[in-house]
């Protein structure tokens, strides 16, 4: 074999070397170039995954204290609806003690049972009524106040959300909007805003401090107003805007409320003239024959049949109410 000969074999050989290594090198570069890929890929995956459960997460824990705070203000209405005596007291607005209550219960009490003694009623019938007289009667007088105070409460808030949300509008600090409310407004709508400020000059958050204003106000539309405040207040989302749909809806059920009250207004009619009429025929014929009304208020049998009478009366005006009371 030539020396030209040898030399060009040992260049093909050197030239096929070359490109089996570049071949090898080129074939490991990808399975690397592979490998990294699907280990970004992976890793990206992971970081996915990992944002998609922290907007998952974040989601869950805003629903949980979302579903928080109205089962606190469940728990709160629940048990505003068997409120305890100086819960009930501080919902009538009245400034007395528990004490207060029970000396002129006590007092109310002996009046009426001296009445029913001096009239020469039975002694089941004076009993009953120096009962109903110390327990029963101060308790519907409590509750009857309180339920008015939020009737007026309740036709002024709306407007009063609506003027909180312009102040808060105009640049006005939450505290100073409750404070101009508390102002401006009289009845109940002011005194528990003027409380709700002096609350907050004290140090108590106003989450807190419209807490407090919702158990002596307890309404679903003020249950409503405390946990917005105290969700916005977490979120910090626009207080004006959250006002603003509240006193919305507030309005919304308030029109709602009427309409029942316009459609059940028949029945209501029906049930006080049904309720009154065997006072009136009774009085009618006292005036008329004295002597053949008196046979129930004189005998013994007369008196059980004119309980049983009342007895019976009182139940039925109880469930007509029931049947006609309608809430939203």
């Amino acid at each position: 074999m030539s020396g030209s000969s040898m030399a060009i074999m040992i260049l093909l050989g050197t030239v096929i070397g070359i490109g089996v290594i570049v071949f090898v090198v080129a074939g490991v570069l990808k399975i690397q170039s592979d490998r990294r890929k699907r280990i970004l890929n992976v890793v990206q995956g992971q970081h996915e995954n990992k944002d998609k459960k922290s907007k998952v997460n974040a989601q869950d824990q805003r629903r949980a204290d979302l579903a928080k705070k109205l089962k606190e203000a469940g728990e709160v209405e629940k048990a505003e609806k068997g409120a305890v005596l100086p819960q009930l007291i501080l919902q009538t607005g009245m400034s007395f003690t528990v004490k207060q209550y029970w000396i002129g219960s006590a007092i109310f009490g002996i009046f009426a049972t001296v009445i029913t003694v001096i009239t020469g009623q039975s002694t089941l019938m004076t009993i009953l009524i120096a009962i109903i007289s110390f327990m029963g009667v101060p308790r519907l007088f409590l509750k009857m106040k309180a339920k008015s105070r939020q009737k007026k409460f309740l036709d002024d808030f709306a407007d009063a959300l609506d003027s909180m949300g312009r102040l808060l509008k105009s640049g006005m600090p939450v505290s100073e909007a409750v404070k101009m409310v508390a102002r401006e407004f009289t009845g109940p709508v002011g005194e528990e805003m003027g409380r709700v400020y002096d609350e907050q000059k004290i140090g108590i958050s106003l989450p807190e401090a419209i807490l407090n204003s919702a158990k002596r106000m307890p309404l679903p539309e003020m249950q409503m107003f405390a946990t917005a405040v105290a969700i916005q207040s977490q979120t910090g989302s626009s207080l004006s805007e959250v006002l603003a749909n509240l006193a919305n809806m507030i309005r919304a059920r308030f029109r709602l409320k009427r309409k029942i009250d316009a459609l059940s207004s028949e029945a209501k009619a029906s049930a006080m003239i049904i309720g009154a009429l065997p006072v009136l025929v009774a009085t009618g014929m006292y005036f008329i024959n004295p002597d053949y009304i008196e046979v129930l208020f004189i005998t013994p049998p007369g008196k059980f049949v004119l309980g049983g009478a009342i007895f019976w009366m009182f139940l039925g005006i109880i469930v007509m109410r029931q049947m006609i009371n309608f809430k939203v």
